[in-house]
C-alpha cells in the first residue's frame, strides 16, 4: 500500500511537468511562424508597394493619341455663313439660349451669333473662355466683338471637334480630366454613394465589411459590397475580376498601401479617371471626362446638377442602367443618388426636386461619338507616318490637329450617298472618290473613298489612277495665257482636223464631243465648252513639254508621259492629286501641298517636329485671274451650266471631266470657302453611261445643296484689267469699237488698236 502510494504523486508530477514544456514548443513555433509570415508580409507588402509606386507615380494610364478637326477661324472677310458657324456650335455642343449667360452657350438673330466660348488647348496655346459677338452678310463674317470692352478682334478660333482616339490594343478609351475640373457635386455624390467614410478609413473599411457580410448572408445572395474606393481603384488598376479570398486579401492589402502613400485627393483623381463607365460597341469607357461626352455630348464642367448624378448612379452597373436601353431604371438610380445628396444636406428639397423632374437628357445617339472617317483617317496616318515617324501614336497623351471641317465631311458624305442612289450606282457598279480642300488654309476638309462613306476598305479618293480627262485643260489654258503677247481670251484657236502621227507610225485624230468643227473659236469658248480639237490644236502649238511643265509646277508628282492625248487627259490621277492641282488655281496659283495634319502637341502639350510642306508660286497670278475667270463660265454657260443654273446668283468656277468611251466621270468646282473634286466611275474600268456633267457633277451639286455656297470673289488682281478684243480676230480694241468682247486682261500686254484696227484716212495720216 505505500509502494502504491509513493508511485501516484510521481505520476502526476510528470504529466504535470509535460504540460508547460508542451504549450513552450507551441509558442516557440508560433512566435517563429509569425515572425516568419510578418517577414513574408512585409517582403510582399514591400513588393506591392513597388508596383503602386511605378503606377502611380509614372504613367497611370496609355492616354490614346486624340485627333481633332480644324478650328474654325473667325475674322472680318472669313469665308463662314451665319448658318455654318450655328451649326458648328450645335456639333461642338453647345446650347442654343435666348442669353448667354454661362460658358457653353450661344444665341442667334439674323444677322448675329453671341457665345460664350469653353476655354480649350489650341495648337498655338491655351485659349481662355471668352463671350464675343460675331456678325454677318451674306458673303461671310464682317466683325468679330468682344464683349465687355467692345473691342474688335483681328481673329477668333472656336475649339476643334474631337474626332476620334486611336485606342490601343487593351480597347480601353478614357479622357483624362483632373480633380480640380471635376464639379464638386459629382466628388460629393461619389462619395455618399460609394463610400461614406472614405476620409477616415485608411483604406479599408472593416465595419463596412462586416455590414455588407450580414446583409448577404440575411439575403442568401451578394446584394450589397463593403469595398472603399481605395479597394475598388487597386482591383481596377491591378487585380483581375476574380472572386476569391486570397485576391480579395491581396486589394485589401494595397488599398492599405495606396492610403499610405498618397493623399486623398490624389486617390479620388486616379479613381474618377479610371472607373468603368460603360461600353461603346468594342471601346470600354474609363472615367468621369470620357463618360460626360459618352452620355451627354459635353464637357463634365458643363453638366446640369442631373446629369452629374447620373455619371454616379452608373457606376453601380454601367449595362443594367444602360440609360438607352433601360431609360426608367437608369432614371430611378439617378434619383437615388440625388435623394442621397438632399439627405446628406448637399442640395436643397428645391434643388431635388427640380433636378428629379427632369429627363435625362442624353446625346443624340444618332450621331456617334467617334466619327467613322475611313478615307480621312487612312490620310492622316500615313501623313503621320512620313511627317512626323512610326513610334508617333505609340506615345501616351498625344494631340493630333487636323484640317478636317465636320460640316463639309458631313455634307459631303450625304451628298455621296444620295447622288449615288440616284445614279442607281450599285446597278451599274459604279463607285466614287470625292476631295475637298479649304481654298484659305490649303488643307484637306473632307474626304469620301467609297459610295458608302463609312465603308473601310479601298480608298478611291487616294488610290485609284484613273485618266482625267478635260480635268486637265484649264493648265493648258494657264500655259497659253502666260504669253499675253501671243494669247489672251479671246484669241482664235483653230478648230479643224487634225491628224498626228507618232514615231511608230500610229496616227491620232481627236473629235469634239459633237463630231462638228467650226473653223475657229476664241479660246474662252473653247475653255467653257470644253471643245477637243481647239485645245489640242493649241497644246501643240506651245510644245508638250511646256504644258507638262505647267502641270508639275501646279503640284503634279507622277510621271506625264509628254504625249499628244496628254491633251485631252491621258493623265493617270486620283482625286486627290487632281484637289492639288485645282488648290492651287484656288489659291492665286500659289502651289501648297495639301495636308490633312496641321499641328501635333505631345502630353505636355508641346509642339512636336515634324517635315515641312512644300510651296512656291506655280502660275502667275495675273493668268490664275484669268483661268479662274474662264471657269466661272464654264459655269455661267459652259458644260456646267446646269450647275450655275441650280445656283442661281451665285458666282461658282468649276471644269467638267470625261475620259474616253465615258469610262471615268470628273468634276472640279470652287466656291468662295472650298475646292471640291469628284470622280465617279467603274472599278473594273467599265464604260459607263456618265459625262462629267451628268455624274460626278450631281455629286458636287448636291455637296453645295448640303452646304450652302459662299459666291466666289474675284477681286481685282495686279497687272489685270478690263479688255476689249475683237470678237473674229482676237486684237485688243476700244470699247466703242465695233463688235468686240469684254473680258480680263493682262496690263502689260494689253495696247488697243487705235482706229479700231482700220486703215488711218490719208487725211489722219497727215495730221500724225
Amino acid at each position: 500500500m505505500a509502494k502504491a502510494t509513493k508511485k501516484t504523486p510521481q505520476k502526476k508530477s510528470s504529466n504535470t511537468s509535460k504540460r508547460p514544456s508542451m504549450w513552450r514548443k507551441f509558442w516557440s513555433i508560433g512566435w517563429k511562424l509569425a515572425l516568419i509570415l510578418a517577414a513574408v508580409l512585409m517582403v510582399y507588402s514591400i513588393y506591392l508597394d513597388q508596383i503602386i509606386a511605378r503606377k502611380f507615380e509614372g504613367q497611370k494610364w496609355y492616354l490614346p493619341a486624340q485627333i481633332f478637326s480644324r478650328s474654325m477661324s473667325l475674322y472680318p472677310g472669313a469665308p463662314v455663313s451665319h448658318q455654318q458657324l450655328v451649326d458648328e456650335l450645335k456639333l461642338l455642343g453647345y446650347r442654343k439660349v435666348a442669353n448667354p449667360r454661362q460658358v457653353g452657350e450661344f444665341s442667334a438673330s439674323s444677322t448675329k451669333v453671341d457665345v460664350w466660348r469653353r476655354p480649350f488647348q489650341h495648337p498655338e496655346g491655351k485659349q481662355p473662355e471668352q463671350r464675343v459677338l460675331i456678325s454677318f452678310d451674306s458673303n461671310g463674317v464682317t466683325s468679330v466683338t468682344r464683349s465687355g470692352d467692345n473691342r474688335q478682334l483681328a481673329v477668333f478660333h472656336l475649339e476643334p471637334v474631337l474626332l476620334d482616339r486611336i485606342v490601343t490594343g487593351d480597347g480601353e478609351d478614357r479622357l483624362f480630366v483632373p480633380t480640380g475640373e471635376i464639379p464638386p457635386m459629382v466628388v460629393e455624390a461619389l462619395i455618399l454613394t460609394e463610400d461614406r467614410s472614405f476620409y477616415e478609413h485608411y483604406g479599408v473599411n472593416p465595419l463596412a465589411i462586416a455590414r455588407a457580410a450580414l446583409v448577404n448572408i440575411t439575403a442568401g445572395r451578394t446584394v450589397q459590397g463593403g469595398s472603399t474606393l481605395t479597394q475598388q481603384l487597386a482591383k481596377n488598376f491591378f487585380l483581375t475580376s476574380e472572386r476569391s479570398i486570397i485576391r480579395k486579401a491581396r486589394e485589401a492589402l494595397m488599398a492599405v498601401i495606396i492610403d499610405f502613400r498618397y493623399s486623398k485627393e490624389e486617390i479620388l483623381e486616379a479613381y474618377l479617371n479610371e472607373v468603368y463607365m460603360g461600353q461603346d460597341h468594342s471601346r470600354a469607357i474609363h472615367g468621369m471626362g470620357l463618360a460626360s461626352q459618352f452620355y451627354f455630348g459635353r464637357p463634365i464642367g458643363e453638366l446640369t446638377l442631373a446629369q452629374q448624378a447620373f455619371l454616379i448612379a452608373v457606376i453601380k452597373g454601367p449595362s443594367f442602367y444602360n440609360p438607352w436601353r433601360y431609360p426608367e431604371r437608369a432614371q430611378k438610380r439617378r434619383d437615388l443618388v440625388l435623394r442621397l445628396l438632399m439627405e446628406g444636406n448637399k442640395i436643397t428639397a428645391e434643388q431635388y426636386q427640380l433636378a428629379a423632374s427632369t429627363p435625362l437628357a442624353l446625346r443624340n445617339s444618332a450621331r456617334p461619338v467617334h466619327q467613322k472617317l475611313p478615307a480621312f483617317f487612312a490620310q492622316v496616318k500615313q501623313e503621320l507616318r512620313s511627317r512626323y515617324g512610326e513610334a508617333l501614336l505609340k506615345q501616351s497623351g498625344v494631340k493630333v490637329y487636323t484640317t478636317l471641317d465636320p460640316l463639309a465631311q458631313e455634307a459631303a458624305e450625304q451628298a455621296v450617298s444620295s447622288a449615288m442612289k440616284s445614279l442607281n450606282a450599285e446597278k451599274q457598279q459604279l463607285q466614287t472618290g470625292m476631295v475637298v480642300t479649304d481654298r484659305y488654309s490649303g488643307g484637306i476638309a473632307a474626304m469620301v473613298g467609297d459610295r458608302t462613306p463609312s465603308y473601310y476598305g479601298f480608298n478611291r479618293a487616294t488610290d485609284i489612277r484613273r485618266p482625267i480627262g478635260s480635268l486637265v485643260k484649264p493648265f493648258i489654258y494657264a500655259t497659253a495665257l502666260a504669253q499675253p503677247g501671243h494669247y489672251n481670251l479671246v484669241t482664235p484657236l483653230k478648230d479643224e482636223p487634225i491628224t498626228l502621227k507618232n514615231e511608230r507610225g500610229d496616227t491620232w485624230s481627236p473629235q469634239n464631243d459633237d463630231k462638228q468643227f467650226s473653223g475657229q473659236v476664241p479660246l474662252l469658248t473653247a475653255l467653257k465648252k470644253s471643245m477637243n480639237v481647239p485645245t489640242v490644236n493649241l497644246g501643240m502649238s506651245l510644245g508638250l513639254d511646256a504644258v507638262a511643265t505647267t502641270i508639275k509646277q501646279a503640284g503634279w508628282k507622277e510621271n506625264i508621259n509628254p504625249y499628244p492625248s496628254m491633251l485631252l487627259g491621258a493623265v493617270n490621277g486620283s482625286p486627290l492629286m487632281v484637289a492639288q492641282l485645282y488648290q492651287t488655281i484656288g489659291s492665286h496659283g500659289r502651289y501648297r501641298q495639301l495636308a490633312a495634319v496641321t499641328q501635333v502637341l505631345d502630353k505636355d502639350n508641346q509642339p512636336i517636329a515634324a517635315s515641312g510642306l512644300a510651296q512656291h508660286q506655280a502660275i502667275d497670278p495675273s493668268v490664275n485671274y484669268l483661268v479662274q475667270y474662264g471657269m466661272t463660265k464654264v459655269v455661267e454657260s459652259g458644260t456646267a451650266a446646269k450647275l450655275g443654273q441650280a445656283f442661281p446668283g451665285v458666282t461658282l468656277a468649276g471644269k467638267t471631266g470625261t475620259s474616253n468611251d465615258r469610262r471615268d466621270s470628273w468634276f472640279a468646282g470652287m466656291d468662295e470657302r472650298n475646292v471640291a473634286v469628284v470622280w465617279v466611275g467603274r472599278d473594273d474600268n467599265g464604260k459607263t453611261s456618265l459625262y462629267g456633267s451628268s455624274g460626278a457633277m450631281a455629286v458636287y451639286t448636291q455637296f453645295l445643296r448640303n452646304r450652302a455656297p459662299l459666291p466666289l470673289r474675284l477681286p481685282p488682281e495686279n497687272g489685270v484689267v478690263q479688255g476689249y478684243f475683237d470678237r473674229d480676230t482676237g486684237v485688243a480694241m476700244e470699247p466703242d469699237c465695233g463688235d468686240v468682247i469684254a473680258v480680263p486682261a493682262l496690263a502689260d500686254s494689253y495696247h488697243p488698236a487705235e482706229n479700231c484696227g482700220k486703215p488711218k484716212s490719208w487725211w489722219q495720216r497727215m495730221f500724225d
